[in-house]
């Protein structure tokens, strides 16, 4: 699969699958308040469905909407929904890089959620063009603040795993051999000498 493929199998799964946690998310949400084990044994299947066959709860809702005879614009529909949170897309580390990572595509997801309503004022929507543009920038701004953060930090747990073997003598055990290398998400690096007491 070349590059291109990649990328249009990519954006054609994510645009169809949309549906999923966009329209059946909430639905999944208050089902679990009635009875919490229908809940989930639903919103499993759906996710197991829509992994095997991107598009088919869009195809469903869509079967639904034609079926009770209901006339909507599905895109624009889509769109005012997208600005809800969706629990299992937020990032749950409490670090404040990670929180602001949340925060800034909430604002994104916000502002996109804005273009059904002022998409025919052409300088409002302009306006939101610029501000989509802007919130773009400031989340990309915040995910190169965490690749360098927990990159330098990974660099310097590297650094001292690497001190730790050329300091320790060749028959010194290292915990576990130095294979658990790195810890938690992006990685933390231990080194861990046994000394005789």
């Amino acid at each position: 699969m070349t590059m291109e493929e990649m990328r249009i199998e990519t954006e054609t799964n994510s645009m169809v699958s949309m549906t999923l946690y966009a329209v059946m998310y909430p639905v999944f949400n208050e089902l679990e308040r009635i009875n919490l084990s229908a809940a989930q044994t639903l919103r499993a299947a759906f996710i197991k469905a829509e992994r095997e066959n991107p598009g088919l709860t869009q195809d469903i809702i869509m079967k639904i909407l034609e079926k009770k005879n209901v006339q909507i614009n599905y895109t624009e529909s889509l769109l005012r929904m997208a600005a809800d949170d969706v629990e299992e897309f937020l990032v749950d580390r409490p670090e404040q890089e990670f929180q602001d990572l949340n925060e800034k595509s909430r604002a994104l997801k916000h502002i996109l959620s804005k273009i059904p309503d002022e998409i025919n004022d052409r300088v409002r929507f302009l306006q939101t063009i610029k501000d989509i543009a802007s919130a773009i920038k400031e989340l990309l701004d915040t995910v190169n603040n965490v690749f360098k953060k927990y990159h330098y930090q990974n660099r310097r747990g590297d650094q001292r795993v690497h001190q730790c073997e050329q300091t320790d003598p060749p028959n010194q055990p290292h915990s576990a051999d130095l294979q658990d290398r790195h810890i938690g998400t992006i990685g933390d690096c231990v080194c861990v000498r046994h000394r005789d007491s």
